[in-house]
């Protein structure tokens, strides 16, 4: 049993030897043959890479050559170009140097010439001046004069000429100067009138109250006249009691007396009691309530014009000037409407609003008091803005609105132009008859005086003065010198609102008859 084992094993063992080995033959074989594929194929790979890596390297090398080419091409282009500039400079140089030599030359051959001429004319002029000492002799002995005394002469003509040129230079000048300021001026002045569009109501010297009835009037006469007379004790005014129907007429030159009285008089007779008692204690609340009212109207007037800082006391003073009037025009609203233009022309000319606006409320504020201390409203204005601690630019501003101080600031010069076109404008102010007329006399009668005037008329209400001159004794330079001589001297001897033109008129006749 074992030995059959044994010789199966060996059995298997044999078998599995011869099968064994035919099989590795085998897989040798067929690893030989894959393995010379292998190689065939790389070999063939191998080539067609280096036949591809060839082609794009001579590819490379066409584009490179390519492009050295053309940038040596256009380097070489470059190169001729700025060879031929050169060239043309070395050819332009070479002419300028060829220029510069003959030049050289002909000042040379100028400068002898010069050198000579030099010596003839000092020749010439030697002898020139034996010749002018010669004829200067023989003229002063033909003329009488000597040389001297002919240049004092000649000097004279020439001043002479020097001024009629300056007069008609200097007229010029003026003109084109006033030209232009006038149209500026125009501008500013009419923007500023324009935005300030103020109604001006003429303030009388009477007020009337009206009546419910005629049997009224009795009971404010009263009995024998005590209710009248207690009422005009105690208010300061006029009361005139005459045939005008269902009215009695209240007359006093202060405006605040006058309303005070017609406010207590309204209220008496919408009340009825009207006796001596009643009309004290009735006056004497209307002023209390009038004081409270003044004081309003000056903080209105300061907010309206959008102005703080003000003194209280100069707020009081202000609001009475509600009640103040000059030639018929309110103060007070003729002090806003000064305040307001002097700001929009500040405004315009880029100068400080505030001082100007200011300054020109400000300005006539002496009037609140003149009736009550002595002084100009002038000076009791700057003591009272001194005492209230006004800023002095603003008391400067308003101190030469009348033209008494010099401006020194072009605030000033606004707020006194600013005066001289609200008392100015139509219908704002009224004056006396009796001055007026005086006025225009006494502009006439200047004019009268300077040499050489024949007419004189005042025209357009005192506003402006022509002047007839005498053309064989005014020549037309002197024309403009007289016409400024008149101007200074008005301005020196009137006082008067806005401006007057003074204008001069020369005429030259030619007169013949034919016989």
């Amino acid at each position: 049993m074992a030995g059959a084992l044994l010789l199966a094993a060996l059995l298997v063992l044999a078998f599995w030897w011869f099968n064994g080995r035919a099989t590795v033959s085998r897989i040798v074989a067929e690893a030989k043959a894959r393995a010379v594929e292998i190689s065939a194929t790389a070999e063939r790979q191998s080539a067609s890479k280096l036949r591809e890596a060839e082609v794009a390297a001579k590819e490379k090398l066409l584009q490179a050559r390519s492009e050295f080419e053309k940038i040596s091409r256009k380097r070489r282009a470059e190169l001729e170009t700025l060879e031929r500039r050169l060239n043309q400079r070395d050819d332009s140089l070479a002419k300028r140097l060829d220029e510069v030599a003959q030049r050289e030359k002909e000042l040379s051959s100028r400068e002898r010439a010069t050198t000579s001429l030099e010596r003839s004319v000092e020749k010439q002029q030697v002898e020139l001046q034996g010749l002018v000492d010669e004829e200067r002799s023989k003229l002063e002995q033909i003329a009488g004069l000597t040389a001297q005394q002919a240049k004092e002469q000649l000097t004279r003509v020439l001043e002479s000429e020097s001024r009629i040129e300056a007069a008609h230079l200097v007229k010029r000048i003026e003109d084109e100067a006033r030209e232009k300021a006038q149209r500026e001026a125009q501008r500013i002045i009419s923007m500023a009138i324009q935005r300030a569009a103020s109604d001006y109501v003429a303030e009388t010297t009477v007020s009337v109250v009206m009546l419910p009835n005629d049997e009224m009037k009795g009971r404010i006469i009263g009995r024998e006249g005590r209710n009248i007379r207690a009422l005009e004790m105690a208010t300061g005014v006029d009361l005139i009691v005459d045939d005008t129907p269902e009215a009695v007429i209240v007359s006093n030159f202060d405006p605040l007396r006058r309303e005070i009285a017609r406010v207590s008089l309204d209220r008496l007779i919408s009340d009825g009691r009207i006796h001596p008692a009643r009309i004290e204690e009735v006056v004497e609340k209307v002023k209390s309530e009038f004081d409270e009212s003044i004081r309003q109207e000056g903080e209105a007037s300061l907010l309206e014009l959008n102005i703080a800082g003000v003194h209280p006391e100069l707020v009081k003073l202000l609001g009475r000037l509600r009640y103040r009037t000059s030639y018929g025009q309110n103060v007070l609203k003729h002090s806003k409407e000064v305040a307001f233009l002097a700001g929009i022309m500040a405004g315009e000319l880029k100068v400080d609003i505030h001082v100007a606006r200011r300054a020109g409320l400000l300005h006539d504020i002496g009037k609140a008091v003149d009736r009550e201390m002595e002084g100009s409203h002038l000076e009791l204005g700057i003591d009272l803005l001194r005492k209230f601690g006004e800023t002095e630019e603003v008391i400067h501003a308003m101190a030469c609105h009348h033209g008494d101080y010099d401006p020194e600031t072009v605030e000033a010069v606004l707020v006194t132009a600013s005066d001289a076109l609200s008392a100015a404008r139509p219908g704002a102010r009224r004056e006396i008859l009796e001055t007026y007329v005086k006025r225009l006399e006494k502009l006439e009668e200047i004019a009268s005086g300077f040499r050489g005037v024949q007419k004189t008329f005042a025209i357009q209400a005192g506003r402006e003065i022509r002047i007839i001159v005498d053309s064989e004794r005014i020549a037309d330079e002197q024309a403009l010198w007289l016409s400024k001589d008149i101007a200074r001297r008005v301005e020196a001897e009137l006082t008067y609102p806005g401006q007057i033109k003074v204008t001069v008129i020369r005429e030259t006749r030619a007169i013949e008859y034919a016989r």
